[in-house]
């Protein structure tokens, strides 16, 4: 293990992944220096953290309207958080942004796995392949495709020690139904 981590490390680690200075230096410090594994590591943390939030009641949040380029495709997206201070902080708008602007991308169907019903799962030959291309969490997230969105969710959740998920969206594009 290494016993002093350089300050230009931390920095970048925190630059990568938003987490505080502490946990970046720990993270570091576990992994001997290498910030590809510090960054793995913060990333599992910070699902962890957000898995024993999810019961907490989020009453707060913030509704992201993007249209695309053309005016062809738009979204509608909710995103809910604990308090109005985070829902009005510039990384969750950020967030909300990326989330709106990779459902235009992507257009899932669903927002999680267990979202989707069992007789359209039982159809699929390949399921994990369905749930990485049909659950917005599940995709890997257009702006940095090594992380997927419940990665860049779990970071703010860690970022900012409370429940953060979203709650519901809703896809426009001219002759859908």
């Amino acid at each position: 293990m290494t016993t002093k981590v350089p300050l230009e490390a931390i920095k970048e680690l925190r630059n990568l992944t938003c987490a505080s200075i502490a946990e970046c230096k720990k993270a570091l410090h576990e992994s001997d220096g290498d910030i590809k594994k510090a960054t793995v590591l913060l990333r599992k943390r910070g699902l962890e953290i957000a898995a024993k939030k999810q019961e907490r009641a989020a009453k707060e949040g913030r509704i992201e309207a993007y249209v695309h380029l053309g005016n062809k495709v738009g979204v509608l997206l909710e995103v809910d958080s604990e308090t109005d201070f985070v829902a009005r902080n510039p990384e969750f708008a950020q967030f909300t942004k990326d989330v709106a602007m990779q459902i235009t991308a992507l257009s899932p169907t669903y927002i999680k796995r267990e979202d989707v019903p069992a007789d359209v799962i039982e159809q699929e030959k390949d399921k994990e392949l369905f749930y990485k291309t049909h659950c917005l969490l599940e995709q890997a997230f257009v702006k940095d495709p090594s992380m997927t969105i419940k990665d860049y969710l779990g970071s703010l959740v860690a970022k900012f020690s409370e429940n953060i998920f979203i709650r519901r969206f809703i896809r426009y594009k001219i002759g859908e139904n």
